[in-house]
């Protein structure tokens, strides 16, 4: 994001106390909100956009008057109307003055955009939403449209129904046809502000880059940051405040009708950039689906690029076993040919690739299984995940039946394991679900705690399937430490 510097015209008179405001430093004049956001025509119910006019105790509340067509309605209605229930009557001939049952009969149905826009256009163009007694020309003018910057108002869009309905299909075309319009996704401009408090020195003017359409079609609606956008981003989250982090740490999170599949860590979203990157580390029945928005709200990350166990070799010719999170250096490249790997097998990565990898165990001419097997003792029947020289416990026998399901088990004598230092007992990644069989509570393994769901409503709610759950002994679980409840 680039740093914001607004500068204005000297005054003859001093500034009210307010103009000494502060900006949000998390405001993005670039990416204001995402296209899926805008095109998200049914984030809101009727009933929704009712209830939220009436939490505001909004003079739309209880406001009737006619749509675009000519049809009584409710605000809320009208609202719920240009999302959901518009038309497209391109090519087609209509009588004079078309009703909305002639528009039924004769034009293509459509879903344009978010209501929740069309709310937050009507508090940011004549204070709607908030002014329990507004004039007749703000309810007239409702949303600003038909009225440019030192023009006067067509006529022809006067009254709330053609407000909000003309506003509605106008956002949608700026979406559906960015061409025709000025401002476009990955464009640089040069934004005059009007006069406002947040102003500091003697320049009207900023450069900006819209980063993605959504915001393109919010400076088409109004070239303006300060005021006109500043109050879409600051009303957008006052009405609608995104929950971030809403899934803990460990979570697979993957949109609805998308390929993409996030990794959350460290509160922000890692893209996978292949399938064997995510199928390496993970199992499909681990994905939760949830919406764009969601996905939308966190933070981009960076990416997984490279499957578990690849073999990589950065520009200073070091060649690195990734395993998990760590990258475990070769001593030389006669221990890589040594232990029998294939130099076809190595791929080209960055220092920047690397950079969330932590360096491990270094890899020797004498480690032994450098990428995991399971060792059972021929004398005690315990089984052992010996990795790099380094021994761990299995101490659930269902981690055979899921963790290394179909992995071959080689029995050994007890000499051999003897001779491998020994670490702690092998433990569920992070993303998966356990409870035991003695007690309902589920858990969610996440930065290597084990982190409670309040409630199965909670668990569901977020997407989790139930049917994921691996059921452990109570002695496997208070390994973990106890994390915070999942709320």
């Amino acid at each position: 994001m680039k740093k914001i510097l607004i500068i204005c015209l000297t005054l003859l008179f001093p500034l009210p106390i307010f103009a000494q405001a502060t900006i949000d430093t998390n405001f993005n004049p670039e990416k204001i909100i995402s296209d899926s956001e805008m095109l998200n025509y049914n984030s809101m119910s009727l009933a929704d956009i009712q209830n939220f006019l009436q939490q505001k105790n909004s003079f739309l509340a209880g406001y009737n008057t006619v749509n675009a067509h000519g049809t009584a309605k409710s605000a809320a209605e009208i609202i719920y109307d240009a999302s959901n229930n518009n038309f497209d009557c391109y090519g087609v001939t209509l009588s004079d003055s078309p009703t909305e049952d002639e528009k039924n009969l004769k034009c293509k149905k459509i879903t344009t955009v978010n209501p929740k826009l069309l709310l937050v256009t009507l508090q940011k163009e004549a204070s709607l939403i908030e002014d329990q007694n507004p004039s007749q020309n703000h309810l007239d003018w409702a949303m600003g449209y038909g009225c440019p910057d030192g023009w006067v108002c067509n006529p022809y869009y006067k009254g709330f129904g053609k407000q909000v309905n003309s506003t509605a299909l106008q956002f949608l075309a700026y979406m559906k046809e960015p061409g025709h319009y000025n401002y476009k996704a990955g464009q640089t401009y040069t934004i005059n502000n009007t006069l406002d408090p947040y102003c500091t020195t003697s320049n009207q003017t900023m450069t900006i880059t819209p980063q993605n359409q959504a915001t393109a079609s919010l400076y088409n609606y109004t070239p303006h940051v300060f005021n006109g956008n500043y109050n879409v981003y600051k009303l957008w989250n006052r009405y609608f405040p995104t929950t971030v982090n809403l899934y803990p740490d460990g979570s697979i999170l993957q949109a609805k009708n998308d390929t993409g599949i996030w990794l959350i860590e460290n509160g922000k979203k890692r893209p996978f950039v292949n399938y064997s990157a995510f199928i390496s580390r993970f199992k499909p029945n681990q994905i939760v689906t949830v919406s764009n928005e969601t996905i939308d709200g966190y933070q981009q990350g960076d990416s997984i690029k490279f499957s578990n166990y690849s073999l990589v070799q950065t520009p200073d010719k070091t060649i690195y076993l990734l395993v998990d999170k760590e990258k475990r250096p070769f001593a030389n490249l006669a221990t890589f040919k040594k232990i029998g790997f294939n130099p076809a097998e190595i791929e080209t990565a960055t220092t920047d690739d690397l950079v969330n990898y932590q360096i491990g165990k270094s890899i020797t001419a004498t480690s032994t299984y450098v990428t995991g097997a399971l060792l059972q003792d021929t004398k005690s029947g315990g089984i052992f995940y010996v990795e790099n020289g380094i021994k761990a416990p299995l101490t659930d026998k269902i981690l055979l039946a899921t963790k290394f399901q179909g992995k071959k088990i080689t029995k050994v004598s007890p000499k051999i394991l003897d001779s491998y230092p020994k670490t702690d007992p092998v433990l569920f990644g992070d993303g998966t679900l356990l409870k035991t069989d003695t007690f309902p509570t589920i858990y969610l393994i996440s930065n290597g705690k084990k982190r409670p769901f309040n409630n199965e409503f909670v668990l569901s709610s977020l997407g989790y399937n139930p049917k994921n759950v691996i059921s452990v002994s109570s002695k496997f679980l208070y390994l973990y430490p106890l994390g915070e409840e999942i709320k």
